[in-house]
């Protein structure tokens, strides 16, 4: 017999990924399954590269969905059983087993709820994320670097796909700017929370006398955008500069003038890319972050438009949202959702989770204010 503490739990658990069922809708999802895989099999589905490319990747993505919506609820199902078996039997070490599954379970059911909550219109896309060093020297370029590699290791976690299109390294250490992109279902509705400006305190490594050091570093997240969306940009509109690939120092890291930069000339907008060796699939890259960049500027100017409409003053939300403190004590805290840590090198190592959650429902919760 499952004690009264346990079935609660586990009550609540199911409650939670019954709703969550009802919101996935399950049934709509699984026709859409079986209406892609008939596409898949189409033997002329790869005369169109780009278009096989979407219908295959929205097909394993929602197969994803559904099993791990599935194999949650029977792990749920599972886990009664065995607390069950577990307490007639008075076994203390299954008890013990069951105990850790429910928390591993409530953790992954938690996680999927988050993802409930990510709705908007562009949500599901890969995410552009951009990082720019700002005020602080030296340290700051560092931090920026160290911000790059907590998004990386954060996806790598995860088994996602990163790319990088364009480093810009400092003189001394670190980087000036870099944009990468995070390849993954709903990368830029959970990534998008973490834009805005990033504040780091420490003993800078880089000055003799030992002295603290504050350092800013600004992260901007886009959706990569698809063939069918709205954005066309006239050709007399862009300047191209071609330039030679570089590593840090300045060492070449390409002996042609491959890498290239495009500037959108009415807005200003730079973007670069020199990932790849060739002129022209750099050109093409560059011409993929200069579209998401373009699109935020148009839904930044719409929402602006609409606050000013509604008589909005406020701030936006994503301007300084996250402290990193490395000195005198060691703590990380989000200033809008108040959620903070004092383990930091597992933030800095990719650990942030947490951080993410508790963005997403501070967003929802404020949408709804």
């Amino acid at each position: 017999m499952a004690t009264p503490d346990f079935t609660e739990q586990t009550k609540a658990l199911d409650a939670t990924l019954t709703s969550i069922e009802k919101v996935l809708d399950l049934d709509a999802v699984r026709k859409e399954i079986a209406e892609l895989q008939e596409e898949v099999g189409a033997p002329d589905l790869w005369d169109d590269q780009a278009n096989a490319q979407r219908v295959t990747g929205r097909l394993s993505t929602l197969q994803a969905e559904v099993e791990r919506v599935t194999g949650l609820r029977q792990r749920l199902d599972d886990v009664e059983i065995m607390h069950e078996m577990g307490a007639e039997e008075g076994d203390s070490d299954t008890l013990a087993d069951a105990d850790n599954e429910l928390v591993r379970i409530k953790k992954a059911i938690d996680s999927l709820e988050i993802r409930t909550l990510l709705s908007g219109e562009y949500d599901e896309r890969d995410a552009l994320v951009s990082i720019r060093s700002g005020a602080g020297g030296v340290d700051a370029a560092d931090f920026a670097l160290m911000l790059q590699r907590m998004y990386i290791r954060w996806a790598e976690r995860h088994g996602y796909t990163v790319e990088v299109y364009d480093v810009s390294y400092a003189e001394e250490a670190g980087i000036k700017s870099t944009t990468f992109a995070v390849k993954a279902p709903y990368a830029y509705g959970t990534l998008s929370v973490e834009a805005g400006t990033h504040r780091l305190v420490r003993i800078s490594p880089f000055d003799n006398q030992g002295r603290r050091q504050t350092s800013f570093a600004a992260i901007e997240v886009v959706p990569v955008l698809e063939q069918t969306d709205e954005i066309d940009i006239p050709e007399e509109e862009i300047r191209v500069d071609v330039y030679r690939s570089s590593g840090p120092g300045g060492q070449s890291v390409n002996t042609t003038d491959s890498a290239v930069r495009l500037t959108h000339i009415p807005t200003g907008t730079v973007v670069s890319c020199q990932n790849e060796k060739s002129q022209l699939q750099n050109k093409a890259s560059a011409m993929v972050i200069l579209k998401a960049k373009l699109l935020a500027l148009k839904k930044a100017e719409e929402r602006a438009h609409l606050d000013e409409l509604r008589g909005d003053v406020q701030a936006s939300w994503g301007d300084q949202m996250r402290n990193y403190v490395l000195n005198p004590y060691q703590m990380v805290k989000d200033l809008r959702t108040d959620y903070e840590t004092g383990n930091t090198q597992a933030v800095l190592d990719g650990e942030i989770d947490d951080f993410i959650e508790a963005g997403i429902r501070w967003r929802r919760e404020h949408a709804a204010a």
